[in-house]
């Protein structure tokens, strides 16, 4: 059989394949790279336009403009601009659950794991409005619009991981599995109203401060439901715990 020599392939040794695997490795990483920083402009860039427009005012043009991109390459990333704020939104809850979790825990004093991961995601919402505003869609007017069904069930559900272990702390502290929620559902409630009046300026018609209330809710549900408790909490370090 004859063979022509352009038909000879060369082959390589195992030094020169592995150089070449590094290489491939190196260009795909260097890619990747650029691909985070672009999606990172564009979710910058359209933070700031869903603060000032929200996302029915906003447009995938005025987005692509500020990042410095082209509409066309913008939909490379997202779908659409309802994609875009589902991913911010992704964004805001995996920091706040990091913060939850980073929070201090305790087997044998729930009421203290109760505290500590309580306050986590209350001083998470009052040092960043911005991330309150997009967890309850006020940038849009109070109705998650535009998000479907199954994207907005998973971003629900990793909200309710941020809060699940105030509602763990307080099964451990006694309470039913039915009695825990509840209970976590009022706490959420309370600490919600009141970062909307912290956010809004509204606190300041009472002369109050949203922290030390928070606080005192926290430490009156505790002895509540655990009479005799509150004592251990004076053992927290309040400052460090929001951050303010």
């Amino acid at each position: 059989m004859e063979v022509q020599l352009h038909e000879l392939t060369p082959v390589l040794s195992t030094a020169e394949q592995e150089a070449a695997q590094r290489q491939q490795q190196q260009r795909q990483q260097r890619q990747l790279a650029m691909s985070d920083t672009r999606r990172a402009l564009v979710l910058d860039a359209a933070r700031s336009v869903f603060a000032e427009n929200g996302v029915e005012g906003a447009s995938i043009r005025e987005i692509a403009r500020r990042a410095g991109y082209t509409p066309g390459a913008i939909y490379s990333y997202f779908d659409n601009k309802e994609a875009i704020y589902a991913a911010l939104l992704a964004e805001s809850l995996e920091r706040l659950n990091a913060e939850v979790a980073s929070a201090r825990h305790s087997k044998l004093q729930p009421q203290l794991t109760l505290a500590a991961k309580a306050q986590a995601w209350f001083g998470f919402y009052a040092r960043s409005p911005r991330d309150l505003d997009l967890c309850f869609y006020l940038v849009q007017g109070l109705a998650p619009r535009g998000l479907d069904g199954e994207l907005n069930q998973h971003l629900d559900g990793r909200l309710q991981d941020a809060l699940r272990p105030c509602e763990l702390a307080l099964q451990a502290m006694g309470l039913s599995p039915e009695s825990a929620l509840r209970e976590n559902t009022a706490l959420f409630a309370h600490g919600v109203g009141l970062l909307l009046l912290l956010h809004t300026g509204r606190i300041r018609l009472f002369g109050q401060s949203v922290e030390p209330l928070f606080t005192a809710y926290v430490e009156q549900l505790v002895e509540r439901l655990n009479p005799g408790a509150f004592a251990a909490l004076q053992g927290l370090d309040q400052p460090d715990l929001f951050g303010l």
